[in-house]
């Protein structure tokens, strides 16, 4: 009955069931968009079919995802509110900013798309899609601006006990959104990429509309594939800037408690890690510091010299996130990453040379990979923002500090079980619509799964 605990939880179940929805609407619709453009570059019916089948599916996952992030916006007023009564001069107006600019944007054009489609010309109603899914990606950047603050502190002033804004354009270019939002927009490409892919291997192992669905798998996958590998380039850079902006949260990913030079990579430990108990561990000298600094020789800081050197700096407390949490979601990210890596590589060659054919069990590791990009994002998040404790505010103001003094831990844990049965019976009734239209197909019409003694060979499928 903690209140800094249930706050917390509330705040972290709301979070992630809202990020499950975020990512494939930042993918799917820049999906959609191309797939238009070749409609109206083509003419040929078979890409408008797509686009409205691949579009269906971007509305459904893209409601859930306004309705789970309104609640957030009530939480920064109430169990957070002394967060808010500090930051908010400066974190309320990227989130000001996302709503009337961009939320807005996508919004109200994702109706003019949706109601268009005989009222609007086949270009301008392309340009439609391109514009909803521009304002989508704009909202992500927008939140990122105001989550960068909350890493990396800049463009402010205290005053009267408030963080208050003092340059605008230092927290545009705050270097922490130049490492987070290209990671954020194109693990989104790679989330909507995967999930085209998924649901196309499905319909192709069941030969249903194979033109549509081959060359929607074949768009997906140079797209997967161009993501990924950027998504992983770009986390090179992040961990670099992580290094030198919270070395706690990198010693934490590698439960790392003492300094070393060259610095060693943990593949694999295990133990408490919580207490330095390690029973078994896998270690590459060197691999750490490379990554660190782009040479196999640099001193990483252990936690144990990050403790001292914060209660020297930020005065008696302990600054340990939790281990063992930041330790495995990192691991979560990295190896689901890497998975998709190898998965996206099989797919451009498939694609590329139109192998659909030859494996329908093959075509099943991609319905299951589905579940990949979700496992990274939600696994990336947690790291991100669990790694931060015992900051709200990075350096600047601690979560015990940022939490209501006047809610209780009764409406907090009442509040808590709310939204996490609404947010369940809203997930369950999500993935069965996703579900439900994904299988019916570009036709409407589900096709039954059938055993595997009676799955139709894709040997010799003709356009």
């Amino acid at each position: 009955m903690d209140p800094i605990l249930l706050a917390r939880l509330q705040f972290g179940v709301t979070t992630v069931y809202h990020y499950f929805f975020v990512p494939l609407t930042l993918g799917l619709s820049v999906l959609v968009a191309i797939m238009e453009t070749l409609y109206v570059r083509t003419g040929q019916d078979m890409y408008k079919r797509m686009t409205k089948f691949w579009g269906k599916l971007f509305l459904i996952n893209f409601a859930m995802g306004v309705v789970t992030g309104i609640v957030q916006e009530f939480q920064f007023g109430m169990n957070w509110s002394e967060y808010s009564r500090f930051v908010g001069d400066i974190f309320g107006a990227p989130l000001a900013i996302e709503a009337l600019m961009a939320f807005f944007l996508e919004s109200t054009l994702l109706g003019v798309w949706i109601f268009g489609w005989d009222k609007l010309s086949k270009g301008l109603h392309a340009v439609v899609m391109w514009l909803v899914a521009i304002g989508s990606n704009l909202s992500a950047l927008w939140i990122l601006i105001a989550n960068s603050f909350m890493q990396e502190p800049v463009g402010y002033v205290l005053r009267n006990g408030r963080a208050e804004m003092n340059d605008f354009f230092a927290l545009l270019l705050n270097p922490s959104v130049g490492v987070q939002v290209p990671h954020t927009i194109l693990a989104g490409f790679t989330t909507g990429a995967f999930f085209v892919m998924g649901i196309s291997a499905y319909h192709l192992i069941h030969k249903h509309d194979l033109p549509l669905y081959r060359k929607s798998f074949q768009i997906a996958a140079i797209v997967g594939m161009i993501s990924i590998v950027m998504v992983s380039l770009n986390g090179h850079t992040q961990t670099q800037h992580m290094v030198e902006t919270q070395p706690m949260k990198m010693a934490a990913a590698e439960a790392l408690w003492e300094t070393e030079n060259p610095a060693s990579f943990s593949l694999l430990t295990i133990g408490d890690l919580s207490q330095t108990r390690e029973i078994f561990s896998i270690r590459l000298p060197g691999v750490l510091s490379l990554l660190a600094y782009n040479q196999l020789t640099g001193e990483v800081h252990g936690i144990y010299d990050l403790q001292e050197e914060f209660q020297q700096t930020y005065g008696p407390g302990n600054y340990i996130p939790p281990v063992a949490v930041i330790y495995w979601t990192f691991r979560f990210m990295v190896g689901a990453g890497m998975a998709m890596v190898a998965l996206a590589l099989y797919a451009l060659f498939m694609a590329m040379g139109d192998m659909f054919e030859t494996n329908p069990k093959v075509l099943r590791l991609f319905i299951i990979a589905i579940a990949l990009p979700y496992i990274a994002n939600a696994s990336g998040w947690i790291m991100t923002e669990m790694g931060r404790d015992p900051w709200v505010v990075y350096g600047l103001m601690k979560i015990e500090d940022g939490i209501s003094p006047v809610v209780s831990s009764g409406q907090a844990l009442l509040s808590l079980i709310g939204f996490t049965a609404l947010y369940g019976a809203l997930m369950v009734a999500t993935i069965y619509l996703l579900g439900k239209y994904a299988k019916a197909g570009s036709t409407g019409t589900v096709v039954p799964s059938l055993p595997d003694d009676q799955m139709p060979s894709l040997v010799g499928a003709q356009d």
